[in-house]
């Protein structure tokens, strides 16, 4: 064992404790695999990182990924809190602007948006789920089958089991039954749009040149933050998570479909961890060449060493 430099980062926040927390040690070297997953099942939070020197010539670091219950190619909240730790601990990216991440999933670009990161979503397979699975998952969900508006399969590395719900209301007060969807083995993400932006968007549906929006975002700032576009919640049991925080590849996904099937324009605002006292935001973005930019703010919250 020896001493490694550690930070616990909270993510799609930037007010401490408020987002979802990450764990990262910034030196894996020489860690096995059972060594990582013991401190990923110590620490119990969603994710663990452990940052690596990258195999790729064109990465600027690598990242494993840990859960409580095992390894992930890919997932949103560790890449930026990850990257947010990396550039405070000192790492320089090979190019100005851009820094690249490879993970199990392959090459992850970012990019600085003000202090705020953002990260390329990586590509998205979907497909539509089978009517008896997608009945036991909204029954594990406590859902009737009229509050479903559309369900996808979503996997970007992560597989999630994606559900757009009749509204935000129904989304906060879903109770699921976590054992059924550890049985099933599906990860759900739901998804539903505030009553008046729902409403808005029936009528951008309805005509071509309000469906895109412009390029303009329909985020509108009030208050204290941005107005909110969409609500989500991430149920993850199969992985030992029975709801996670603040998901950043469920919200990739969900952008990559919602936006192409017209559910939702190219750029809003997903909140995300109401239900669980976070106040988790999630920034989309889909530009001019079709790709789908994820962004969030990212604090340390503990700054140390640990004993690995």
């Amino acid at each position: 064992m020896k001493s490694r430099s550690f930070k616990q980062v909270d993510v799609f926040t930037a007010t401490p404790y408020l987002g979802n927390p990450l764990a990262v040690v910034l030196d894996g070297s020489s860690l096995g695999d059972a060594e990582m997953q013991r401190f990923a099942q110590w620490t119990n939070l969603s994710e663990t990182t452990f940052l690596l020197p990258p195999t790729e010539p064109s990465a600027d670091y690598r990242v494993r990924i840990f859960t409580p219950g095992g390894e992930l190619p890919f997932a949103g909240h560790p890449t930026i809190g990850s990257c947010h730790a990396w550039l405070q601990a000192g790492g320089k990216p090979k190019a100005a602007g851009r820094i690249v991440q490879q993970c199990a999933a392959g090459l992850v670009p970012l990019r600085h948006e003000g202090e705020r990161l953002a990260f390329s979503a990586p590509p998205l397979k979907r497909s539509a789920p089978s009517p008896t699975l997608l009945a036991k998952v909204a029954g594990a969900l406590g859902l009737k089958a009229q509050q479903v508006v559309a369900a996808q399969v979503l996997d970007n590395g992560p597989v999630w089991f994606g559900l757009l719900l009749s509204d935000a209301d129904t989304v906060l007060r879903l109770v699921p039954d976590h054992r059924m969807l550890k049985e099933l083995g599906v990860k759900a993400g739901v998804a539903g749009m505030p009553a008046e932006q729902g409403a808005s968007m029936l009528i951008g549906r309805s005509n071509r040149e309000a469906r895109a929006f412009g390029g303009k975002s329909v985020a509108i700032e009030e208050g204290e933050g941005p107005k909110i576009d969409l609500e989500v919640r991430a149920f993850a049991a199969p992985i030992g998570v029975e709801e996670d925080p603040v998901t950043g590849s469920l919200n990739a996904s969900l952008a990559e479909w919602l936006i192409a099937d017209g559910h939702m324009p190219a750029r809003y605002v997903a909140a995300q961890g109401q239900c669980l006292g976070r106040s988790g935001r999630v920034y989309i973005e889909r530009v001019a060449d079709g790709k789908v930019w994820v962004g969030g703010d990212a604090v340390t919250c503990i700054d140390g060493q640990v004993t690995l």
